[in-house]
């Protein structure tokens, strides 16, 4: 199908930027320090069926820079789960795991992107990990000390406490391929046909000269099929990184109530992978870089999927106001008529990435959408 009329594309660029809102989102999980280097965030958001909890997700990273290959630091080195009983307000970490936890077939070096799924009874554990692993044979001289490569492995379990990943944890996602060969930062969401689960992810080449946005359609016990390269990169402010972390079923209400099925995407995208120095007469703006990504947002007709359409052509949508600018992993949590539940990682003054959360309720989102 082609693009949908500006006046309704207006209306879902309105609705990405009323959700992602840094004047009334709040803080939610702040990282181990607040400094340069030190985040919390990667994961999603779900609510238990069984006692009505928020269960969240995500991992701790502490300063250290791979790109150099000296001093690694302990960068991503806990992935933690969190509940709160009392509508968002607070959360209590109630179940955690340090690296040597997610050994699966390979020593660990670095934790990133997870995501959590309930599902009748069932908790099931995303995470991408970093392991002690040799570049292929040719691009061995690529690999800067004391990094690996990175893939996605799961460990699920008939409830929270039951999660073992020492004794459960196995390989779910890797890659072969130089020009996509690490592959992180798992998100999943209902797939397209009874059974099936849509798995977003991203992808990086041997040289980390760019990223990409990655997906699987997952049904039982069948192998992932994976194309790891589904969402161009875009033209201008996007041009070296597209990381798409978050697919939100758009609600069926108002303008959209009789069209096709329709989907948000939330993306992660940089001009550079390295910070730039402006001319001194450029317009002074935010670029993104490696690990200081901004947001965009895409959408597509599920009936279409693959294809989607950029509604942050030109300029990121999603900046933060503070430090360097860096808003990333947006993940939204939808319930009944429409409500949401935004939680996204962004940069502060002190250049720390806290995690913040701003909630819709579905009387406001039906209202964006009339």
């Amino acid at each position: 199908m082609e693009r949908l009329p500006e006046s309704l594309e207006r209306k879902l660029i309105r609705l990405g930027s009323t959700l992602i809102d840094h004047r009334r989102a709040r803080l939610l999980i702040a990282p181990a320090q607040d400094q340069p280097g030190f985040w919390f965030g990667a994961g999603n958001l779900v609510r238990h069926a069984r006692d009505h909890s928020l269960l969240l997700i995500g991992r701790y990273r502490d300063a250290g820079d791979s790109r150099s290959g000296l001093g690694p630091g302990a960068r991503g080195r806990e992935l933690a789960l969190f509940r709160s009983t009392d509508e968002g307000q607070t959360f209590a970490k109630i179940r955690s795991w340090d690296k040597s936890d997610l050994y699966c077939g390979s020593a660990v070096l670095s934790i990133e992107g997870s995501a959590l799924r309930l599902s009748r009874g069932w908790v099931e554990v995303l995470v991408s990990t970093e392991k002690v692993h040799p570049y292929p044979r040719g691009l061995t001289s690529y690999q800067k000390p004391g990094t690996g490569v990175w893939s996605i492995d799961t460990f699920s379990a008939t409830g929270i406490e039951a999660l073992a990943p020492q004794e459960q944890l196995h390989p779910l996602l890797h890659s072969q391929d130089s020009s996509y060969l690490h592959l992180k930062d798992p998100s999943l969401s209902p797939g397209f046909a009874p059974g099936q689960l849509l798995l977003l992810y991203c992808a990086h080449p041997f040289a980390w000269t760019s990223s990409t946005s990655g997906y699987a359609l997952l049904a039982g016990e069948a192998p992932a099929q994976a194309h790891h390269d589904f969402f161009p990169r875009g033209p201008a402010w996007d041009v070296a990184a597209c990381r798409i972390t978050c697919r939100l079923p758009l609600p069926r209400v108002g303008a959209f109530a009789k069209l096709p099925r329709i989907s948000l995407y939330f993306y992660d995208g940089a001009e550079c992978l390295r910070p730039l120095e402006s001319h001194r007469y450029a317009v002074d703006r935010p670029r993104g870089y490696s690990c200081e990504e901004l947001g965009g947002l895409a959408y597509g007709f599920d009936q279409d999927f693959p294809r989607l359409h950029r509604l942050s052509q030109l300029n990121p949508l999603f900046v933060s106001p503070e430090g360097t600018g860096s808003n990333r992993y947006v993940s939204v949590l939808a319930e009944g008529e429409g409500e949401l539940w935004a939680t996204w990682q962004r940069s502060v003054a002190s250049g720390a990435q806290p995690l913040f959360l701003h909630h819709l309720k579905g009387e406001k989102v039906r209202a964006l959408l009339a």
